[in-house]
């Protein structure tokens, strides 16, 4: 016999769960599709053709990355501004706290993986592909205290300051001394400290200006107390209504990923022949995130929240499919607030304050990324690499992670640093060029679960202290309105109409009349 109870328990399930389901969905089909088309052909697809079944994706992905601006600087001053400086303060820093944590264990864990499971033994025919990117370590490092202060908050918004260097004329007269100094023949160029240095603005949204720019006027309004509050409430209101249009956006993701899945599919290179080459890498890149996102992460949170994960993961499937699609945890992060507000009911002051930060400085399966790239390079060259070495791997692993913008492919630029410091030769990224643009999909996802679960924490640590300001407020509201009916019933049983009660009859015109009505009332029963 037909149970229409378990029916109806279905049918709520997938009306509750329609927009996770529907975007799995068309992720498969994506896959499915873009592989049909692949081999539809003997021939591979023209670039023009890959944008043209990628066209609705990119319109998708135009969509949420318009909203990351107003979303991030609206999100960050209105959290900042409702809440007390000291409790800001501890907010940043516990947050901040977890982020480099997670992200050294990253890095430890992918440095045990790639030292343990030696991919790089069995790859000695790899292919370079791609060209090199000339980069200098100091100048990487310098750049990030550089972006944190843009000069101008309007290009902040959508270019980074990156420093460039020059390889010098080595046929100029004026160049001679390097010649002798270090003893050059002809075609050698001399190290690279000794290059001419530049800059360039790239069109790449300098999140982390744009984070420092809106912490501080989050801060400054919040001192300011009454005269801030007009233009806190409207940095509050633009964050509502930015998470309104996000969640217009985000029922057309389906479609969006379908299309971007699609087109991924069809113009990437042989699978067969990729796998065979740095399969071992992106296997031991893959195993490690994901014991870093489905072990390591929800055990952290699990201790620290006393709660179980799987509903939280599950309640972010959205977020990280989203991640997995576009492979940017800047342009997912509307859809991570969403995510958290909403299906796993975190404070926004909490997400809108903390998400921001993560997006920014948290990125753990990049940290892991460059660990094991470094030294599965040195072990594709036969290298052998001191623990010294390894160490070095590690801290800047860490380091570089954090000056990785949430774009795109940031890891391969910061990958160079890395390989510098551990004395490795930079021009051999191109070995693992071929696999990026599949693992760089799988880390974004990593890094989105990450932030994600950094905000949960966060907030569990900080309930108290919510609590308190809530408690603190609905306190004073109560006060106000007793001291209301301390000042009307002064007025009306002395027939006095003071300053102070015209003052707020003025400016309170509505509630004062009321009140007053009331008090009368109360007096003629009496």
């Amino acid at each position: 016999m037909f149970d229409c109870s378990k029916f109806t328990a279905l049918k709520a399930l997938v009306k509750r769960n329609l927009l996770p389901i529907l975007t799995v969905v068309s992720v498969v089909t994506g896959i499915v599709l873009g592989i049909i088309l692949r081999y539809s052909r003997d021939g591979p697809w023209s670039p023009r053709e890959v944008m043209y079944v990628g066209y609705i994706g990119e319109l998708y992905l135009r969509a949420l990355k318009c909203l990351i601006i107003p979303l991030i600087t609206s999100s960050i001053i209105s959290a900042i501004g409702n809440l007390d400086f000291s409790l800001s303060r501890k907010i940043a820093g516990r947050a901040i706290s977890y982020y480099l944590t997670t992200t050294a264990i990253a890095v430890v864990l992918g440095i045990f993986l790639v030292v343990t499971i030696h991919p790089g033994g069995g790859s000695k025919d790899i292919k370079k592909t791609g060209e090199k990117k000339e980069v200098y370590t100091a100048d990487l490092l310098m750049d990030i205290p550089r972006n944190l202060l843009p000069p101008n908050i309007i290009q902040a918004a959508f270019q980074t300051y990156k420093t460039i260097i020059i390889p010098p004329d080595m046929e100029s007269n004026d160049t001679q001394y390097l010649v002798d100094k270090y003893d050059l023949a002809p075609g050698d160029l001399p190290p690279k400290h000794e290059w001419k240095t530049g800059s360039k603005y790239q069109d790449a949204m300098n999140i982390m200006g744009l984070l420092v720019f809106a912490t501080a006027l989050g801060i400054s309004l919040s001192k300011l107390g009454k005269k801030g509050k007009p233009l806190l409430d409207v940095f509050h209101s633009l964050a509502d209504a930015s998470m309104m249009i996000t969640g217009w956006v985000i029922w057309i993701s389906p479609l969006g990923i379908l299309f971007l899945i699609t087109s991924m599919m069809i113009k990437m290179n042989d699978l067969s022949t990729l796998l065979g080459q740095v399969g071992m890498h992106i296997l031991t890149v893959c195993l490690g995130i994901t014991i870093h996102g489905f072990i390591i992460l929800p055990g952290i949170y699990m201790i620290l929240t006393r709660k179980l994960p799987f509903r939280f993961i599950g309640n972010m499937s959205q977020a990280l499919i989203t991640a997995f699609a576009t492979a940017t945890s800047s342009g997912t992060l509307p859809v991570t607030m969403r995510c958290l507000e909403e299906n796993n009911n975190i404070d926004p002051r909490i997400t809108r304050f903390v998400l921001p930060i993560g997006a920014t400085i948290n990125m753990d399966g990049t940290a892991l990324y460059e660990a094991v790239s470094a030294i599965f390079i040195a072990q594709v060259r036969g290298i052998p690499l001191t623990i010294g070495q390894i160490a070095a791997i590690s801290l800047t692993s860490t380091v570089a992670s954090i000056g990785a913008a949430g774009i795109p492919h940031a890891g391969l630029v910061t990958l160079v640093m890395v390989l510098d410091v551990a004395g490795l030769p930079a021009e051999d990224i191109t070995l693992i060029i071929a696999a990026d643009w599949l693992i760089d999909r799988f880390r974004t996802a990593i890094n989105v679960l990450g932030d994600s679960f950094g905000a949960a924490i966060v907030y569990e640590m900080s309930r108290k202290e919510l609590g308190a300001i809530d408690d603190k407020k609905t306190l004073s509201s109560e006060e106000k309105v007793a001291n209301v009916y301390k000042m009307v019933d002064n007025m009306i049983e002395n027939g006095e109409d003071n300053h102070r009660t015209r003052e707020y009859h003025m400016l309170n015109p509505v509630e004062s009349n009321v009140l007053i009505n009331q008090q009368l009332h109360t007096k003629e029963v009496l």
